[in-house]
């Protein structure tokens, strides 16, 4: 019997278990669209309270509604502010910029970490004709690409205090915003209720297998839900995912400590067994990132690149190119398809041995061309195969 497999990749390859799934098969449906369905209005209200909001809209991905989030405090040609590790900016194939028409500028920080006075002295708020105008700031909470980093309350408040002054807004991509709540115990309403739109996803560490909620103001949230449809993202009977999302909430927030705890335990058996690769401090919630000195795909880069060959070639091209080095003769194509035998070189049917084979009268071959081919060569050579043909 084969052992089970423990993927740690990540928390988005969790599985919904049978109590979810009975609870999926027991929603109460009807079309999101027109918003009756009763599953989801229940799911958006239960997490628009959770987060001190007045609104939220359910989203088939937690990158749909980042971008419904960002496009609905920065309008097209505006710029955002966000760390460089930022999900936003480095995991969603840049569609701030593709479909939002954001631009966007990064700090750099540690493992993740808002630093409330690197952000401020980004900000630009020009009204001249060739800077961009920051309308809005990203930050991520727990940050993914950090380590799971949770992001200082007292940061997050002096933030909130300066831009509201500079007249910026803020979104918060709180797609594990649940863990930093385990980790703080701080109510999800004070993490949340400093930012104007904010994203938390349910299919991560929650463990349903579909969709992220959008909370904001309730104009907000009606613009955000037309724009959901525009971008393909209206969904009808869409109830039997949102009871995995109610399920979720009701169950499966407080059991994020043992999520927390078992990173803990992972990251200081990897630093009993390859010092120096994580630091076990570093782990506040269920996030390793362990540092890999010399990975196997850099390794065999390495020899590759020390052979004189492109490791990015494919192989079946550096086979050829190495038979054609050691003088082997390439195989020769030919430039064009032979022809059918019994359709004939000079013409259509009706003409040359075609013809004759069908019975028919055998017309001459057009004037003024040469024969060409292993039968022209025959009768230059031989007058009795000429002779033959006249």
């Amino acid at each position: 019997m084969n052992a089970p497999v423990i993927d740690l990749r990540s928390d988005t390859v969790t599985k919904p278990g049978a109590g979810m799934r009975q609870a999926m098969a027991d929603a109460e449906v009807g079309d999101d669209v027109y918003g009756e369905d009763p599953t989801v209005n229940r799911l958006e209200q239960r997490v628009a309270e959770l987060l001190g909001q007045e609104a939220a809209l359910f989203t088939p991905t937690g990158s749909m509604a980042n971008q419904l989030g960002v496009r609905l405090v920065a309008p097209v040609g505006t710029e955002l502010l966000c760390d460089s590790l930022a999900h936003v900016v480095r995991a969603e194939l840049g569609a701030h910029a593709a479909v939002g028409g954001v631009t966007t500028r990064t700090w750099s920080s540690n493992h993740g970490r808002l630093d409330a006075e690197q952000v401020l002295a980004m900000v630009e708020r020009s009204t001249s004709p060739y800077f961009v105008s920051t309308a809005a700031v990203t930050v991520e909470d727990t940050h993914n690409f950090g380590g799971g980093t949770v992001q200082p309350a007292a940061e997050v408040r002096a933030l909130r205090k300066a831009t509201r002054d500079l007249d910026v807004a803020l979104h918060l991509d709180g797609a594990r915003l649940w863990n930093s709540h385990v980790v703080t115990g701080l109510p999800l309403s004070e993490l949340a209720g400093e930012f104007d739109t904010v994203s938390v996803c349910l299919s991560k560490g929650l463990g349903a297998p579909v969709g992220s909620v959008l909370a904001s103001s309730a104009d907000r949230i009606a613009a955000a839900r037309i724009w959901r449809k525009r971008l393909g993202g209206g969904m009808r009977q869409a109830g039997v995912l949102a009871a995995a999302g109610l399920y979720a909430l009701d169950h499966n927030i407080a059991r994020l400590a043992d999520d927390h705890s078992r990173a803990r335990r992972l990251a200081e058996a990897c630093a009993d067994a390859q010092p120096g690769c994580v630091d076990p401090a570093e782990v506040e919630t269920n996030i390793v990132a362990v540092r890999v000195a010399d990975p196997p795909g850099r390794r065999c880069a390495g020899r590759a690149a020390r052979r004189g060959r492109d490791p990015l070639r494919h192989p079946s091209r550096r086979r050829r190119r190495g038979r054609r080095a050691r003088g082997t003769r390439p195989r020769r194509r030919r430039p064009y398809p032979l022809a059918p035998r019994a359709v004939s070189r000079w013409g259509p049917p009706a003409c040359g041995r075609a013809a004759a084979a069908a019975g028919g009268p055998r017309l001459p071959a057009p004037a003024g061309r040469r024969r060409r081919g292993p039968a022209a060569r025959r009768t230059a050579r031989s007058p009795g195969a000429g002779a033959r043909r006249r």
